[in-house]
């Protein structure tokens, strides 16, 4: 057994204590906040009595015939330059002010109140997935709600990707190194978060790459050519119209060609537009986190090669983003109910969405690749994030000589790392199963999501909540919340046993699995429970998956004697204090001697 193929954890040069970190830059960031704001009022009085002095000076001398264009002149560029210094100033008490609610979130995550704050992923939830659900990877108050910090589409895919795909050992550790290289980058992670005026991008990626990728709009140069011939003989005709007595039909002439030319090319102009329109804004904040990427001195070499991949010959993505932002917002100038008018005379649609058209003919082929990088680099970043704040977590030591899951001082990463009871876990091709029995309420099926969720996250590349995790490459299965439809006419058991069936048939293929059986079959009788807990057991076992099973009935845990060697009996327990039932949640060999059932339904005043 290779024990040196990864170190066990890959600590930091210099460890920063993330709370009081966190606590200092708030108070700074409120501080920021603070004096934009004193500044902001002082510049709004300042505004409105250059205002009132600029009505109240041109009406004195114009009433007493003093009046000059030129002091109308200065007094109006010092009140555009109040204006925009004013501007500047929100924006930065803006980012002060969003800055603070950074680090107050998380300072909430250290402290274990996260929940209902940021992305829930839901949406990104498969359907018949063997562990989204039951282990809380996606949705409220899931893994996915704890560790996003991305600003993108792509990155949360590419999160939620990483949480319910495992990958090879390579890859695995590649991300690690990554994220040892991304974990005390703390302005870097600001300056991500605070990219841009928007909380979160809108663009629809895939539909942005696809457009990249696809065909020019416009096949030749000529279209701008003749939309500026046409345009420039519509407004001669106006002005020979309006001026110089030219006949009425040569401006209907004008006009109707003008209208042939545009319909000619509509289709191109919707063509060129279609995956962009009105993205201005978004594309802003993607420029900005591009650029904060590519200004970062890298080391690692995963994070190096995202960082690489955002350069192209001509120049770098966050400048060629830049510049289509710009093209795109130039084309929807010409929606301003002022500008329109004259728009439609100088066919500005088709002059934007050929300049857009030729953006995409340069670095259309690019897109899908920096959305891409951006993305990987979203989602190492949300990791590192984690690393971070929880500097007693540990990285996964993976390796593929053996089919392992060992844990030392396991706990379960969504509750506060003080508050965790640790227990130690060892699944072994020696030892693979675990049958796992106890009271009410005592830890099972806490354990279950621990083992699970950690057994993700290492597998993603992220710290565990463990002082020592060894795990080989695996998948997961677990049925631990499976739930009736009455829409879809199953009952509980028949939707256990579907879930079951399907994690045997992922027993079959490789990697080994990991399965988590809360209570197995606990919606039929005793007989056929035995029988049937039995069964899928000896199958998992024998097709070489590791795991456990949690049960009330104690007769399954007969099932040590028919497999010595190869399952074993540990157990939750409590006790009664002063009338109370208490549990200390740790995990001891054997099988339980009692239940608290009974006096569980004493305690809410049934009469048992």
């Amino acid at each position: 057994m290779n024990w040196s193929a990864q170190p066990a954890t890959l600590g930091r040069v210099e460890e920063i204590d993330p709370q009081p970190e966190y606590e200092r830059r708030r108070t700074m960031q409120d501080r920021l906040r603070k004096q934009a704001q004193r500044q902001s009022r002082q510049l709004a009085i300042a505004r409105s009595t250059m205002a009132l002095a600029m009505v109240a000076g041109a009406w004195v001398s114009i009433d007493l015939g003093w009046f000059s264009l030129g002091w109308l002149v200065v007094a109006f560029c010092g009140f555009l330059a109040l204006v925009l210094w004013h501007e500047r100033v929100r924006r930065l008490e803006d980012r002060a002010r969003r800055g603070a609610t950074f680090y107050s979130n998380g300072l909430a995550r250290i402290a274990g109140d996260w929940r209902g704050t940021g992305s829930t992923g839901e949406e990104l939830t498969p359907e018949h997935h063997l562990y989204a659900v039951d282990l809380d990877i996606l949705g409220e108050g899931s893994l996915f709600q704890l560790l996003s910090r991305a600003r993108t589409q792509h990155g949360e895919r590419t999160l939620a990707r990483w949480l319910l795909t495992p990958t090879n050992p390579e890859e695995i550790r590649g991300r690690q190194k990554a994220i040892r290289d991304l974990r005390d980058r703390l302005d870097l992670r600001e300056d991500l978060a605070l990219a841009g005026q928007t909380l979160r991008t809108s663009i629809q990626a895939d539909r942005l790459a696809a457009w990249g990728e696809a065909p020019g709009a416009f096949a030749s140069p000529a279209a701008p050519i003749l939309a500026a011939l046409s345009s420039a003989c519509t407004i001669a005709s106006i002005v020979g119209y309006g001026f110089a007595e030219v006949d009425r039909l040569v401006l209907l002439i004008a006009v109707s060609l003008q209208a042939i030319v545009y319909l000619s090319f509509r289709a191109s102009v919707d063509q060129a537009l279609a995956g962009t329109d009105r993205a201005g804004s978004d594309l802003g904040v993607l420029a900005a986190i591009l650029a904060r990427i590519e200004a970062e001195p890298l080391r690692s070499g995963r994070a190096k090669e995202l960082q690489e991949a955002l350069q192209c010959e001509e120049t770098r993505a966050s400048v060629a983003i830049h510049n289509l932002r710009r093209r795109i917002e130039i084309h929807d100038s010409g929606r301003n109910l002022i500008f329109a008018p004259v728009a439609i005379v100088l066919l500005w649609p088709v002059h934007g969405a050929w300049w857009i058209d030729h953006w995409r003919k340069r670095f259309g082929t690019s897109v899908s690749a920096w959305l891409d990088a951006v993305g990987e680099f979203e989602a190492l970043s949300s990791l590192a994030c984690q690393a971070f704040e929880n500097p007693g977590d540990a990285f996964a030591e993976v390796s593929t000589d053996t089919v392992i899951f060992s844990a030392e001082e396991l706990g379960h990463p969504l509750l506060p790392a003080e508050q965790c009871v640790r227990n130690d876990v060892t699944l072994s091709d020696k030892a693979p199963a675990l049958v796992v029995s106890g009271s009410n309420m005592s830890g099972k099926t806490t354990l279950l999501r621990a083992i699970g969720t950690n057994a993700v996250l290492g597998l993603a590349g992220g710290t565990v909540r463990a002082r020592h995790l060894h795990l080989s490459p695996m998948q997961v299965g677990a049925s631990i919340r499976t739930q009736d439809s009455l829409l879809d006419g199953r009952s509980r058991f028949q939707a256990e046993i579907d879930r079951i069936h399907h994690i045997m048939e992922d027993a079959e293929e490789s990697p080994p699995l990991l399965f988590l059986l809360d209570e197995v079959l606990a919606g039929t009788n005793s007989h056929d429970r035995q029988i049937g807990a039995r069964a899928i057991l000896t199958g998992l076992l024998d097709r070489g998956a590791l795991g456990l099973v949690t049960t009330h009935d104690l007769a399954l845990a007969e099932i040590e004697t028919a497999r010595p060697g190869q399952v074993v009996n540990v157990h939750f327990e409590d006790h009664l204090a002063d009338g109370e039932i208490c549990f200390d949640y740790k995990m001891r060999p054997g099988v339980v001697e009692r239940s608290n059932a009974i006096e569980l339904m004493r305690a809410v005043g049934l009469p048992v």
